[in-house]
């Protein structure tokens, strides 16, 4: 197949991570954004999203060649719209070129206008001094006086000033009357698309000042926020570090996908233990960003991928930690992250004064307290920093990573948080950050529990699935989140994102959570049940949707 030469400002398909080819725009980056090395790629602005990030070339189709094909591929309720965003703006790019080139006309017709009355009075003016002239050779000295007085009157408007006077526009300001033929040009394209689903927005334009510039980032792929989701004049700058009146902390970045090509590694060794579905997103993260990582994973042949890519391999945990600076763990549950530790060849062996621990698993505030306590007892640092997300974020490097403990080590890992997230939060003492993260998957398990419910009860009272998703995704429950779960359940797919046993795993901790400050979690109580029937029917290493089968058995 032939090569198709790209420029800037077409559309295309773009394919970004393990989403199907979305439609998009070349754009111009960011002035401070570098362009990753290797293949010749394209910046792409996707439509329908608040996305952007380097495409390379192979992975771009011109849009109109491809359109067909590609809606009959896709049919998403969220991609439908991205295409119709798409065609929206053309049809306001079609019109603003009619009317651009229709002024263009009127302006030309004008100019031309000006200039034959320039040229008449020209005439008129020549003809009259030419008859002044005759007058002033035949009359007295009187005369001569009066006709020099009027020609001197007359000669202070000369024929190109009064040709000047004459034209419709004075100079330095415009008329009046030419206020409402002016089109602004609008810094967003934000109009194309109406309804609670975000539309394509454009970055402020060089002179304008950004708008609602908020310190806090929240940029999310496919966001459905109203708030702008990136500023561009916060994309090149660092991460910010803002104390807030509650006391936590958040290191905020711009949009991962951009503000990554411009991350400074830290030049301290990084390891890595445990290589699941959000392990493996974040150690890719960290390698193309420029870290030296080595990693570690129970099952090495997990580590082959990584290996390719750069890093290097430990042979224990505690291996890893004696040769590194900041070692991040990643792991299950409770069980395995105390085994990753305080097992044979663990971590807390190759701890020495100096060494830091960050532990990023999912579990209780008394087992994190626990392992913070060991590893500050032998000299180390601790930073607790479980992350929301699921397996796609994680790869897009598009992660929130909530933070307790040791506040030094917490700015000493700002450039792997830049790298693997969008934002990170520091919630103070150890032990926080777990309880935060329990609370945020309990709403979650909840959430995805509720749906699954009601898709089944649509079904058996003869609703359909398909129109009730798409009466969500109009309303104030819009998200990514439910639309993706709920197409998982249409199609069938459960491949796990979010591993089903793991929400479950949540759960069960968060009502002990509650439990332990008698706070009721009835709701959760609930949620929890469908899970663990969904267990009993095989499910567990399914997606978290999956749970819908707990339903229909």
């Amino acid at each position: 197949m032939a090569a198709v030469s790209l420029r800037l400002g077409d559309l295309v398909w773009g394919k970004l991570g393990r989403y199907p080819p979305w439609p998009g725009k070349i754009v111009n980056p960011p002035k401070d954004l570098k362009k990753p090395r290797g293949k010749k790629c394209f910046f792409v602005k996707f439509f329908g999203t608040e996305d952007h990030a380097w495409i390379k070339v192979e992975q771009l189709k011109p849009y109109h060649a491809h359109k067909e094909e590609m809606i009959k591929i896709n049919k998403g309720k969220r991609f439908q719209q991205a295409v119709d965003a798409v065609e929206e703006f053309l049809r306001k790019t079609k019109g603003k070129d009619q009317a651009s080139s229709h002024n263009s006309t009127e302006e030309k017709n004008r100019r031309n206008s000006s200039e034959e009355r320039g040229k008449q009075s020209a005439g008129e003016e020549k003809r009259k001094a030419s008859l002044s002239e005759g007058k002033v050779k035949k009359g007295t000295g009187e005369g001569k006086k009066r006709v020099s007085s009027v020609s001197s009157e007359r000669g202070s408007k000369s024929p190109l000033k009064r040709a000047q006077d004459q034209s419709p526009r004075k100079r330095g300001r415009p008329p009046k009357d030419e206020k409402d033929l002016t089109i602004p040009e609008s810094s967003t394209v934000k109009r194309v698309m109406t309804g609670t689903v975000a539309g394509f927005k454009w970055p402020p334009s060089v002179s304008e000042p950004a708008k609602d510039s908020d310190p806090h980032f929240h940029h999310f792929l496919l966001s459905q926020t109203e708030k702008p989701a990136v500023c561009y004049q916060a994309i090149t700058k660092k991460l910010k570090v803002c104390e807030e009146e509650t006391g936590s902390t958040s290191i905020q970045a711009a949009d991962s996908t951009a503000v990554n090509g411009s991350i400074t590694p830290t030049d301290k060794k990084i390891g890595f233990l445990g290589l699941g579905l959000m392990g493996s997103g974040i150690v890719s993260n960290l390698l193309k960003m420029g870290h030296t990582v080595t990693v570690w994973n129970r099952t090495a042949e997990k580590c082959d991928l990584f290996i390719q890519e750069g890093a290097r391999l430990g042979r224990t945990p505690a291996e890893v930690v004696s040769t590194c600076d900041i070692t991040f763990a990643c792991v299950s549950d409770p069980k395995a992250a105390k085994d990753l530790v305080l097992g044979p060849s663990g971590v807390l062996q190759g701890i020495r004064p100096g060494k830091c621990y960050v532990d990023m698993s999912t579990v209780d505030a008394d087992t994190v307290t626990e392992l913070a306590q060991v590893i500050v007892s032998r000299g180390g640092r601790f930073l607790e920093a479980p992350v929301s997300g699921n397996q796609q974020l994680s790869n897009d490097g598009m992660l929130v990573i909530l933070a307790a403990g040791d506040r030094g080590l917490y700015e000493d890992c700002s450039s792997c948080f830049q790298a693997m997230g969008k934002t990170s939060f520091f919630l103070g003492e150890v032990g926080n950050a777990a309880k935060m993260m329990l609370i945020v998957n309990m709403v979650q398990g909840s959430f995805m529990a509720t749906i699954a419910e009601g898709l089944t009860l649509a079904q058996v009272t003869g609703q359909s699935q398909q129109t009730l998703l798409d009466i969500l995704n109009q309303g104030q429950l819009a998200s990514i989140f439910l639309d993706q779960k709920c197409q998982n359940i249409l199609q069938g797919n459960f491949k796990p994102d979010f591993y089903l046993k793991y929400i479950q795993k949540d759960l069960r901790l968060a009502i002990a959570l509650g439990d332990s400050v008698n706070h009721p979690t009835p709701m959760a109580a609930a949620a929890n049940e469908v899970y663990k029937r969904a267990k009993a029917l095989d499910q567990s290493d399914n997606d978290m949707s999956a749970v819908y089968r707990a339903y229909i058995h």
